[in-house]
């Protein structure tokens, strides 16, 4: 055996496995390569796009926080100022209420006054008419008319 024949024989046989590679290995590989490929691409896009969606999605939760907690303060504001007219409108019908009461208690008095008068000036005029009555019966002494005078004083 010659040298050369093997070497030839061997360069037949690398050239049928480099085509039988190239023909039936090869393509499949490739196809394998780019499917995982572009699986990670896919899937980098997807996390890329996810990313993106979590910072929108937090934007949007912090501004929808900023809402509510604006919100919240203005009904807090808003339940003060309710709070403070309500307390008001109470203060101003307590002041109304005592008013009144304090016109009828006034309107009271002033009655009691007038029928305490009254009888006072029934008693006054009784008694006047008693002390005359008496100063009539007994004789006309000044001392004791004065004496009666002292009695009826005394029982004013």
């Amino acid at each position: 055996m010659n040298i050369n024949l093997s070497l030839i024989a061997q360069a037949i046989a690398f050239a049928l496995f480099i085509w039988f590679t190239v023909r039936f290995v090869w393509p499949p590989l490739l196809r394998a390569i780019e499917t995982r490929q572009k699986t990670i691409a896919d899937g980098l896009a997807a996390a890329e796009q996810g990313r993106r969606s979590l910072e929108l999605s937090s934007r949007q939760a912090e501004q929808t926080l900023r809402e509510a907690r604006d919100r919240a303060a203005d009904i807090v504001a808003q339940a003060e100022r309710r709070a403070a007219q309500l307390i008001e409108e109470a203060k101003a019908a307590a002041r109304a209420e005592a008013d009144r009461e304090r016109a009828a208690a006034r309107a009271d008095i002033e009655q009691a006054i007038a029928r305490a008068r009254e009888q006072l000036r029934a008693e006054v005029a009784a008694l006047v008419v008693a002390g005359a009555e008496r100063i009539l019966r007994r004789e006309v002494d000044a001392r004791a008319h004065a004496e009666l005078l002292e009695a009826v004083k005394r029982q004013l």
